[in-house]
C-alpha cells in the first residue's frame, strides 16, 4: 500500500476551524483509496479549544502522529510577555525540532514515497522543507491561499520569515497548490521561475457529512423573518461588513423592518466588533450573533437557511473562502457579497441559485437584499446536489491522486 506523509497543524479534535475539513478529508479518501496516511500534527495541548466530536470522523486506516507543541502566547509566556523570536513565523514554532525528529522516524520506518504539507500555519511549511530536505521524498506544498502579499503579514520581521519560508518552499518543493486560480496566477508573477510547479486544487464539501444523521435539517416554525445566515469567521478587514450594515440601515429607513429581513452571523469570531458597528448604523436589532456550534449542527442549520451569505474583500480577489463550497451542496439560494471581478464571484456566479453584489457598494447591496428575500426559489434548480458533485472533496481527492502519478511519472523519467 503506497504511504505518504500529511503534516498538518489543523487536525482533530481542534476546534473552530474550517481548515481542518481539508487534510481530514483527503486522508481519509485516501485511506479509502488504498493509501496509508500518515498524519504528523502537534500535541493537543497548542489547540486552545477542543472538539472531541470531531474525532469520530477520523478513518481508523489513517495513522496520526503528534510532536510536541505549545502555543506561545499561552504556554511560554511569563505575564503575558514573551520574546518575538518565540513566535517566529508563528506561535508553535515550538513544533518544529520535535516534527522534525519525529517525521524522520516516520520516514525511516515507513518509507513513504510522498510528503505533503499545509499552509496556514507557516510553520508546518518549514517541516515540510526540512523533511524534504532530510530525505529527498516528493514534496507537495499545499499552500492553499499565499503565505505573503505587500503589508502581509503586517509585523516586519514576521514579515521576513514568512517570505523566507515562502521563497525556501518554491524552490524545493515539487509542486505547490493552491485553492484559486488568481493566487496562481499571482505566484506565477512572483516565482516565474518555477511556474510549471504551481497548480490548483479548490477547497469542496464532503458528503458525508451532509448526509449523516446528526446533520439533518430542522425545519422553521412559525413565522419568522428572511435570515441571511454567514456561517463563520468575520475579519473587520477581510470581511468588513461596513457596507451590508448600511444596507440594512437603507432598508430601516423604507419601511423594513426586523420582522422581515434578518442576517445572523454565526460564530462570527468578532461578535463585539458586528455589535458595536450594527449599532452606530441603528441595525442592532437586524442582525443576530450566535454562538459557535458542532459541525454536524453548522451544517443542518445551512440545509434549512432562507440563504447562505458570503463576505469576501476585494483584497482577497484571489481566494475563495471554503464555506462556498458547503453553502453550493446546501442547495439553498447564496447571496455573494464580493468584488465582482475576484475569484469567489466567479465560483458563485452562474449559478441557478446565487447573487452577487459589490461588497463596497451599500445600495447594491441593499437591492440584493430585497430582491433574495422576495423572489421565490426554484426547488428544482436547488434541490439538485448531484450538479456539485465536481466540488466535492472527494473530487478534490481524485485530483490529489492524479498530481501524486504526475509526480511518480516524473521521478521514473
Amino acid at each position: 500500500m503506497p504511504k505518504i506523509l500529511m503534516i498538518a497543524y489543523h487536525y482533530p479534535p481542534i476546534a473552530g476551524s474550517s481548515g481542518v475539513q481539508r487534510t481530514l478529508s483527503f486522508a481519509n479518501y485516501l485511506a479509502e483509496a488504498g493509501w496509508t496516511p500518515i498524519v504528523l500534527s502537534v500535541h493537543q495541548r497548542a489547540y486552545s479549544a477542543l472538539d472531541e466530536a470531531q474525532l469520530a470522523r477520523v478513518d481508523p486506516r489513517v495513522k496520526v502522529v503528534r510532536a510536541q507543541a505549545f502555543d506561545t502566547s499561552r504556554h511560554l509566556a511569563i505575564k503575558g510577555r514573551y520574546l518575538k523570536l518565540m513566535a517566529l513565523p508563528d506561535n508553535y514554532i515550538s513544533w518544529l525540532p520535535g516534527a522534525l525528529w519525529v517525521g524522520s522516524q516516520i520516514i525511516r520506518r515507513e518509507q513513504p514515497e510522498f510528503i505533503w504539507s499545509t499552509y496556514p500555519t507557516a510553520s508546518a511549511m518549514l517541516v515540510g522543507l526540512g523533511l524534504k530536505k532530510i530525505s529527498g521524498l516528493p514534496w507537495v506544498a499545499d499552500f492553499r491561499d499565499s503565505m505573503s502579499e505587500p503589508g502581509y503579514p503586517s509585523d516586519p520581521w514576521t514579515y521576513r520569515v514568512v517570505t523566507w519560508i515562502e521563497r525556501k518552499t518554491i524552490r524545493h518543493c515539487d509542486r505547490a497548490v493552491f485553492t484559486a486560480p488568481g493566487a496562481v496566477r499571482m505566484y506565477a508573477e512572483r516565482y516565474p521561475h518555477a511556474a510549471d510547479k504551481l497548480t490548483i486544487i479548490e477547497n469542496g464539501y464532503d458528503e458525508e457529512a451532509f448526509t449523516q444523521d446528526s446533520a439533518a435539517p430542522t425545519p422553521k416554525v412559525g413565522t419568522e423573518p428572511f435570515t441571511f445566515l454567514h456561517s463563520g469567521l468575520m475579519y473587520p478587514k477581510e470581511r468588513d461588513p461596513t457596507a451590508l450594515m448600511q444596507a440594512l440601515a437603507a432598508l430601516k429607513h423604507e419601511g423594513v423592518g426586523p420582522d422581515q429581513i434578518r442576517v445572523r452571523f454565526r460564530a462570527s469570531g468578532h461578535d463585539d466588533f458586528l455589535d458595536q458597528l450594527a449599532k452606530r448604523e441603528g441595525v442592532r436589532d437586524y442582525i443576530d450573533l450566535a454562538p459557535r456550534v458542532p459541525y454536524a449542527e453548522a451544517l443542518a442549520e445551512m440545509l434549512t437557511a432562507d440563504c447562505l451569505t458570503i463576505v469576501q474583500a476585494r483584497s482577497c480577489n484571489h481566494q475563495i473562502p471554503a464555506k462556498v463550497y458547503e453553502y453550493l451542496r446546501a442547495c439553498r439560494p447564496i447571496l455573494s457579497l464580493t468584488a465582482p471581478e475576484g475569484d469567489t464571484a466567479g465560483t458563485t456566479r452562474g449559478r441557478a441559485h446565487c447573487t452577487v453584489a459589490d461588497l463596497e457598494d451599500a445600495a447594491s447591496i441593499n437591492a440584493a437584499l430585497l430582491k433574495v428575500s422576495r423572489e421565490q426559489s426554484d426547488p428544482e434548480a436547488l434541490c439538485a446536489p448531484a450538479r456539485y458533485a465536481d466540488c466535492s472533496r472527494l473530487s478534490r481527492t481524485n485530483e490529489f491522486l492524479e498530481l501524486l502519478a504526475e509526480l511518480n511519472r516524473d521521478s521514473a523519467e
